[in-house]
C-alpha cells in the first residue's frame, strides 16, 4: 500500500504558523489570566495582606504563612445563602430558557421562507428583514411597543423584543439554502406540505446551525442588561447582570455595605464570586455544543 503523500512545509510556511500559534497562545493567556485573577479573587480570605503584588494579583490564595488558610469559599457560600441571588440567578435561567425557545420558534420558519426560492413575495421578505438590521429605531420607539403591549414588569418583555435577530436568520437563511433542492422536491412531489418538509426533512438536517444560532441566543439573553434594566421594575424578576450591577454600585459607595450584608466575605470577593457564577452555565453548555459551532457557522455562510 502505497505511503500518503505529504507535503513539506517551507521556512514561509513554518514562519506562518509559528506565528498563528504564538498569535492564539498570546489570546489564550489574555483570556486565562483575567479568570484565574478572578477565581483566585473569590477565594481569598478577608483581609489578606500579605505576599508579593504578583502575589496579591494572582496567587493570592496560595502564598504560604497566612495562619495555615489557603482559601475561603466565605463568598461563594454568601451568595448561595443569600435569596435575592439566587432569585436573580433563577430568572435569568427562565429568561435565558424561554427566550431561547421562543427565538428558535421564530427563526426557523422565517429563515425558511427566506430561503424558498419560488416564494411568492421572497425578495420584499428579505428586505423587510434586512432594512431593519440596517437601520435601527432606537430606544424610545421599541420601549413605546412594548409597553403598550403591556409587557412591562412581566419576563416575555426581556426576550420577545429580540426573539428574531436578523444576524441569527441570515445565517440560518443560508444553511437552508445549502441543503440539495432534490430533497426538498422528493417531499412536495409526494404531496407533502412545506410544514411537513420543514419538519421533516430540513430539521433533522440541520442539527449544527441550530445548536449554533441557539447558543447566539442564549449568551445573548443571559447577559442581557439594558431590557431589565428598562422593563423590569419589580425586584423579584430582576435577572443576574441587574443584581451585579447593584452589588457594584453599593460597593462603590460604601465599602462596608456589600460585606454586612454577604456575612464575612469581603467585597472584592464577592463581586469575583458573582462574576465567575454568572459565567457557570455558559461555561457548561459551550464543551457541548463546541462540536456544533464551527460545522454550522461555516455551512451557514456558504451556499451550496
Amino acid at each position: 500500500m502505497a505511503k500518503p503523500k505529504t507535503v513539506k512545509l517551507t521556512g514561509g510556511d513554518r514562519m506562518f504558523y509559528l506565528g498563528v500559534n504564538g498569535f492564539l497562545i498570546f489570546i489564550g493567556l489574555l483570556i486565562a489570566i483575567p479568570m484565574l485573577a478572578t477565581i483566585t479573587q473569590s477565594i481569598t480570605p478577608n483581609g489578606f495582606n500579605k505576599g508579593t503584588a504578583f502575589d496579591k494579583f494572582l496567587l493570592r490564595p496560595f502564598v504560604a504563612g497566612y495562619d495555615g488558610l489557603t482559601w475561603d469559599p466565605s463568598a461563594y457560600k454568601a451568595l448561595l445563602g443569600n435569596n435575592g441571588f439566587i432569585l436573580a440567578f433563577w430568572n435569568s435561567l427562565k429568561i435565558m430558557s424561554f427566550g431561547v425557545l421562543t427565538a428558535l420558534s421564530l427563526t426557523i420558519p422565517m429563515s425558511y421562507c427566506m430561503s424558498v426560492h419560488d416564494l411568492p413575495g421572497r425578495k420584499i421578505l428579505n428586505y423587510f428583514v434586512l432594512i431593519p438590521y440596517l437601520f435601527n429605531i432606537g430606544v424610545i420607539p421599541t420601549y413605546l411597543v412594548v409597553t403598550n403591549l403591556h409587557l412591562t414588569n412581566h419576563l416575555a418583555s426581556v426576550f420577545i423584543p429580540g426573539a428574531i435577530g436578523t444576524y441569527n436568520c441570515l445565517i440560518m437563511r443560508g444553511f437552508f439554502e445549502g441543503i440539495p433542492e432534490s430533497l426538498k422536491e422528493s417531499a412536495r412531489i409526494d404531496g407533502a406540505a412545506e410544514w411537513y418538509v420543514l419538519v421533516s426533512i430540513i430539521l433533522p438536517l440541520s442539527k449544527p446551525i441550530i445548536m449554533t444560532i441557539g447558543l447566539y441566543y442564549a449568551v445573548g439573553f443571559w447577559n442581557d442588561f439594558m431590557h431589565p434594566l428598562l422593563y423590569l421594575n419589580v425586584s423579584k424578576l430582576q435577572p443576574l447582570p441587574i443584581l451585579l450591577r447593584n452589588i457594584l454600585l453599593g460597593a462603590n459607595m460604601n465599602e462596608n455595605l456589600d460585606s454586612n450584608a454577604f456575612g464575612d466575605a469581603s467585597v472584592a470577593a464577592i463581586k469575583a464570586a458573582s462574576v465567575f457564577m454568572s459565567a457557570i452555565p455558559m461555561i457548561i453548555a459551550y464543551p457541548f455544543i463546541q462540536k456544533y459551532f464551527t460545522k454550522g457557522t461555516m455551512l451557514g455562510s456558504v451556499k451550496g
